[in-house]
């Protein structure tokens, strides 16, 4: 076994009565780890140690084992040199802006987890870890705010968040259509409760959909791509969602145009209310202006003919 960084360390009750698999004890008891699919994957990749031993996924768990959660070695020892932009910093925490079209890590070498060493200062606190981790995902055409944690107790503390829905985050996304002002879409997501609230900015004409809108998306849950599903399930695809928007409806060429603008959550430290914000990509402005544009001069034309 190579050097390790514990993440986390759990010792499981020794009243421990029900019979229950690995996976679905960690996401109850581990906060590091908030989802199924995320606990499969890391006992996958030896990233989930029982007594010190990598197991499988179908091992069941007993009285006063011990789980512990280890850093990917093998993502930390990267050091991309890919220069991000940083919202905030300090030596518990961090954010920054995440590009579309780069995805958070996995198995690439351009990731922001193989960035953030070149872009942030080690902690100096005792549980420092080795290389600052992302606590949460956005998907790879999906830009703005990502949350890191640079010491263990960062990891914990907003793993526990995460996992009991106190962290709060807002999308802004130019989709396809004029929804109704504002509402909730409640649609499961892979067969599981999955909720979105959002809210029009605003709406332009189109010459190509009619209608094109700003738009403000609140996921209460964080299903894999529920923003999208969401809102294409609804009748109003994101703009150049190439997975989940209609063909005749596909935007070509300009990317996905969503992105996370706003986080809030509790410092992990201080327990300060933190409350970190982005502007809305300029592209979006842009795409909204020029599409209103060329309906004003078709209009302007047509006036002019009659």
């Amino acid at each position: 076994m190579q050097d390790k960084t514990i993440i986390y360390k759990h010792i499981v009750p020794c009243n421990l009565s029900e019979k229950i698999r690995l996976p679905d004890y960690i996401i109850q008891n581990i906060p590091t780890i908030q989802s199924r699919n995320r606990a499969k994957k890391a006992i996958k990749k030896g990233l989930i140690l029982l007594d010190g031993q990598q197991v499988e996924s179908s091992r069941f768990v007993k009285s006063e084992q011990i789980i512990e959660h280890i850093a990917d070695i093998y993502v930390t020892k990267s050091n991309l040199k890919l220069k991000l932009n940083i919202i905030y910093e300090d030596n518990h925490i961090a954010a920054v802006y995440k590009p579309a079209g780069i995805s958070v890590s996995g198995n690439y070498y351009k990731t922001i987890q193989n960035a953030v060493a070149y872009n942030l200062k080690l902690s100096p606190e005792q549980d420092a870890l080795p290389t600052a981790l992302p606590v949460h995902r956005l998907d790879n055409p999906t830009s703005g705010i990502l949350l890191i944690a640079k010491t263990q107790n960062a990891v914990i503390n907003l793993g526990k968040q995460f996992q009991e829905k106190l962290i709060k985050k807002s999308y802004s996304a130019v989709v396809i259509g004029t929804p109704k002002q504002e509402g909730v879409i409640s649609t499961p997501v892979d067969n599981k409760d999955a909720v979105t609230r959002f809210k029009v900015i605003k709406t332009v004409n189109s010459l190509k959909y009619t209608f094109m809108s700003l738009v403000e998306l609140y996921p209460e849950t964080g299903r894999t791509h529920q923003l999208r599903i969401h809102m294409a399930k609804a009748g109003f695809p994101i703009t150049g969602d190439k997975l989940y928007s209609p063909e005749e409806l596909l935007f070509k060429g300009k990317g996905l145009f969503l992105s996370a603008v706003k986080i809030e959550f509790k410092h992990p430290y201080s327990n300060e209310n933190m409350i970190l914000e982005t502007d809305i990509p300029q592209k979006f402005i842009s795409l909204l202006k020029r599409e209103q544009a060329r309906w004003d001069k078709v209009i302007k034309s047509q006036s002019q003919k009659k």
